[in-house]
């Protein structure tokens, strides 16, 4: 069973997922220069999940930061390689829906790239439509954008 909770960004849980995503990503586009945008930080991040086992062990994370009154953009979507496929991206996905939903969000939109097929058919597979880039990302060549209009 996975338990999903609201953390503060600098959990030691939390840095542990967001330091292996940026090893795997790092390992991924051959570099560690592949985020266009401004790195969130506790100072933008409205809300920060982590998805534990029932042995307490870290399986996943996601984030949530306000783009503007209506919508947010989810940040820091990890899960362990060990725990895909298990429901975790799912569960923590709908727990950062269901938290734009109650903060009066209709619509989260995210950025992932093309050297992560698997996040990207994750998306398309959970309702999200990919859209033109949009804020820093426009431009890119490192990203494709998705949006989900939370009705």
């Amino acid at each position: 069973m996975t338990t999903i909770e609201e953390r503060p960004w600098d959990d030691p849980a939390g840095i542990a997922l967001r330091t292996a995503q940026r090893a795997e990503l790092d390992q991924r586009y051959g570099s560690d220069d592949h985020e266009p945008g401004t790195p969130p930080s506790a100072a933008d991040i409205d809300l920060f999940l982590v998805a534990f086992d029932d042995d307490g062990r870290a399986l996943g994370c996601g984030a949530l930061r306000r783009l503007d009154d209506v919508s947010a953009e989810v940040k820091r979507m990890y899960v362990t390689p060990a725990s895909r496929g298990s429901g975790t991206a799912t569960a923590l996905l709908r727990a950062l829906e269901e938290a734009a939903r109650s903060r009066g969000w209709t619509t989260l939109r995210l950025e992932t790239g093309p050297a992560q097929p698997d996040a990207i058919r994750f998306y398309e597979r959970e309702g999200y439509r990919e859209i033109p880039l949009f804020g820093p990302y426009a431009g890119s060549d490192l990203s494709v954008c998705y949006e989900r209009a939370l009705v």
